[in-house]
C-alpha cells in the first residue's frame, strides 16, 4: 500500500496573496479544515489558512506568498500521510487501496485489475481491465471479499449477476 493518500489536487491561484485553489479528492470536503499539513510533491508544507468555496477548496499555504509563487504549484496533487488520512469505516476503502487490485471469482476465475473506480449516484463501479474489460457495481451482492493487503477483490460470478 502507499504511504500517502492523495487528498486534493492544484487547480488554479486565488487573489494575489499566494491563495492555491484546490479540488478536492476526497468524499468529504470539511476534511480540509481539519488539516495542519500536507505533502507537495514529497515536500512537507503547513497550511496557515482554510476556506470552503461551493465545491472547491482555497487554501494559505505557508511561504507561498504572492501569486507569481502560487503559480508554480498549479497541477500538483496535495497528499498526506496514512498515518495522517481519515479513519475509514468498516468496508470502506481509499481508492488508492482499491486501484490495482487483482479481481477474481468465487471459482477463481481471474477478470482483471481494478485501473479505475467510478463514481455514480448510488454506489460506485469499478473498472476493470484484463483480457477484456468489464464495469462491476461495487455493492454488497456482488463484491463479496475486498482485500486490500493482499490486492484482490473476489466478487460473485459474472453470469450470476449481470
Amino acid at each position: 500500500m502507499k504511504d500517502f493518500i492523495t487528498v486534493g489536487q492544484i487547480i488554479n491561484t486565488h487573489g494575489l496573496k499566494g491563495e492555491l485553489k484546490v479540488y478536492p479528492l476526497t468524499d468529504d470536503i470539511n476534511r480540509f479544515k481539519e488539516l495542519k499539513s500536507v505533502y507537495v510533491e514529497g515536500i512537507l508544507k503547513n497550511i496557515t489558512g482554510c476556506k470552503l468555496q461551493s465545491k472547491k477548496v482555497i487554501l494559505k499555504i505557508e511561504g507561498i506568498d504572492s501569486i507569481e509563487k502560487a503559480l508554480e504549484y498549479k497541477g500538483k496533487y496535495l497528499e498526506v500521510s496514512r498515518e495522517n488520512a481519515v479513519k475509514l469505516e468498516e468496508g470502506r476503502y481509499f481508492i488508492v487501496d482499491i486501484v490495482g487490485c487483482r479481481v477474481i471469482d468465487e471459482e477463481g476465475v481471474f477478470y482483471g485489475k481494478i485501473s479505475e473506480v467510478i463514481h455514480t449516484h448510488r454506489n460506485d463501479v469499478y473498472w476493470i481491465k484484463g483480457d477484456n474489460e468489464l464495469l462491476i457495481p461495487a455493492i454488497e451482492n456482488v463484491v463479496l471479499k475486498v482485500d486490500v493487503e493482499k490486492q484482490e477483490i473476489i466478487i460473485k460470478p459474472v453470469e450470476t449477476w449481470m
